[in-house]
């Protein structure tokens, strides 16, 4: 989901009074200060990697690439694969902390 989808989902369960336990938005925004990105230029193409970190555990790798050897520019290769990653990352986030949640109370 976009940052977008998460708020208003976040909206729509308060405005409903959705008490039990779960998974914030704030939680996971908390989480999300704290991830670090590698980013990291593949040397001979025009690929960019950046892989988004928490506490030195890999959460998501983001890729930003063209075809053409004359549009690349490290600079926006480096910005567009610290997107991706961090979408991939925040995803994931939702996912490992609502496992965690889950199985906790047993």
């Amino acid at each position: 989901m976009t940052k977008q989808h998460d708020e208003q989902m976040e909206k729509e369960i308060v405005e409903l009074g959705l008490t039990a336990p779960r998974v914030t938005l704030d939680s996971i925004k908390a989480l999300m200060a704290k991830v670090e990105y590698k980013v990291h230029v593949v040397e001979g193409t025009t690929t960019t990697h950046a892989v988004a970190l928490l506490d030195g555990f890999s959460l998501a790798i983001g890729m930003s690439a063209c075809v053409d050897p004359a549009n690349f520019n490290e600079e926006l290769g480096r910005k567009y694969s610290i997107i991706d990653a961090e979408e991939k990352a925040q995803k994931k986030l939702w996912e490992l902390e609502g496992y965690r949640l889950k199985f906790s109370k047993s």
